[in-house]
């Protein structure tokens, strides 16, 4: 008989194959098997949310005037008045003449007020429901189980089936 020698090369993949199916054969097996879905039930969950909530008003404010108006009102208003008096009444005709002419002048100036939309803005909670997940019951090998799924399976779940020794 002739010796024959092994490399190390072609021992080791020859090896590893080995061991591998050795590992395989020790370790335990799964299967894919199919349930088929009885009922599944949408569980939601009521969660706040904020949100920002703005309204427009309308909103009146007094005119701001310059005053000239009514400065040139009064000067008017004073020399028509003192024009029409004699005497006494003269110093009084002016007088009414400067404070009715100030009035006249003033509301010849401007409006009175002034109206203006304003946007308030405020944040509020508001509830939504969110969808969590669903509560599943299904049958497999004559048995029902029930379990929480993060989406709808549809008509049935694939299952990892782990025998036990």
């Amino acid at each position: 008989m002739t010796a024959r020698s092994i490399s190390l090369t072609t021992l080791t993949p020859r090896l590893a194959g080995c061991l591998f199916a050795c590992l395989a054969i020790g370790h335990t097996a799964q299967a894919q098997e199919v349930g088929q879905v009885i009922s599944r039930t949408p569980v939601y969950q009521q969660v706040t949310v904020p949100r920002q909530v703005c309204t427009q008003t309308q909103v009146t404010t007094p005119a701001q005037t310059s005053g000239a108006g009514a400065a040139m009102g009064a000067i008017a208003g004073g020399a028509i008045g003192n024009a029409m008096g004699k005497g006494e009444g003269r110093a009084i005709a002016t007088m009414i003449g400067v404070i009715g002419g100030a009035i006249a002048g003033d509301k010849v100036e401007g409006p009175q007020s002034q109206t203006q939309t304003q946007q308030t803005c405020t944040t509020q909670q508001v509830y939504e429901n969110r969808l969590m997940g669903y509560n599943v019951v299904y049958e497999f090998a004559g048995k029902q189980y029930t379990v929480q799924w993060p989406k709808d399976p549809g008509p049935t779940i694939k299952l990892q089936i782990t025998p036990v020794n």
